[in-house]
């Protein structure tokens, strides 16, 4: 069994860890070395620059404005949406009332709440992006309708073009798009908690709050630390460019207030047609990320349950 072992095991992993390198690493090696050169994406000839675009960064009002707006949905996005996801699928699995012959179950439903729950996931971000710019529009708009519906006509803010309200009405939008994933995430990992374990809880009287930060909190850790970590990657990545590069005046606007650093990293490659600003802000972006999932991993780790 074990002639052969190591050349079979290699010969298993040269093709993917060759794309790996071509097509991840490498790029990622070629972006830390334009972002020390002054080369504009449009022309084949640059030059070194040593470190002038970091120090350029840092003297930056833009980058970090986008960098404090990227900080706020890493933060934000995850720890709100893993939470309202957490509460619904805690609900609908084992929130319900008791029945017959079944001493927890999940509230009447839950199948088509599921459903219902994780269709904006099967829509796209940018389809998701523009139906809620026509919602936020302030004239004629769904949200400021229904608004005046109930009485309260004189709260109309403009959603996306006063600087106080952009950032937050682009990440409700994120928010909803996303928690349905995780919603149905967090549902399979309940559903193979074995209800023995609520039962005894129960019959031990303790409450649905108890059971949830004693029982399937614990038992969905490593679940949850994965999902946080993926969140956070979204939240610094495609999904916020998207929304906030469809939804939001300029974009990145009004006045910067909703720019976000995967943002800044287009528009410096492609309008200010500055490639090698824009990889150094890609390899500021890189490190945030690796701090962010070196972060989550860090203050999450704990001792493995099994059941």
């Amino acid at each position: 069994m074990q002639h052969g072992k190591y050349r079979f095991i290699v010969g298993f992993l040269v093709a993917p860890l060759a794309l790996y390198a071509i097509f991840v690493i490498w790029p990622f090696i070629q972006s830390i070395y334009y972002s020390f050169t002054d080369w504009t994406g449009l022309s084949p000839d640059f030059k070194m620059v040593g470190f002038a675009n970091y120090t350029r960064l840092l003297h930056d009002d833009i980058f970090w404005k986008s960098l404090q707006h990227s900080v706020i949905f890493v933060v934000l996005l995850p720890l709100v949406t893993l939470s309202l996801a957490l509460f619904f699928a805690f609900m609908l699995n084992v929130g319900g009332r008791r029945r017959k012959g079944a001493a927890i179950s999940g509230v009447r439903g839950s199948g088509f709440y599921k459903i219902a729950y994780f269709f904006p996931q099967v829509l796209s971000i940018a389809i998701v992006s523009l139906l809620f710019r026509f919602i936020y529009n302030p004239s004629g708009g769904l949200l400021n309708s229904a608004l005046d519906a109930v009485g309260l006509g004189s709260f109309q803010p403009q959603w996306l073009g006063d600087p106080s309200w952009a950032l937050w009405a682009v990440m409700a939008v994120l928010v909803w798009s996303t928690v349905g994933f995780f919603v149905v995430l967090f549902s399979a990992g309940m559903a193979s908690i074995p209800k023995d374990f609520y039962e005894a809880a129960l019959l031990d009287g303790a409450s649905r709050i108890t059971t949830f930060f004693k029982i399937t909190l614990p038992l969905l850790w490593d679940t949850i630390q994965s999902g946080w970590v993926y969140m956070g990657i979204l939240a610094l990545g495609a999904e916020a460019f998207s929304a906030v590069n469809i939804m939001t005046v300029g974009p990145g606007g009004p006045d910067y207030s909703t720019t976000v650093l995967p943002l800044y990293v287009y528009q410096s490659a492609f309008r200010d047609a500055n490639a090698a600003y824009a990889t150094t802000i890609g390899v500021a972006l890189l490190i945030v990320t690796l701090l962010f999932a070196a972060i989550v991993m860090r203050l999450g780790r704990r001792d493995r349950l099994e059941y």
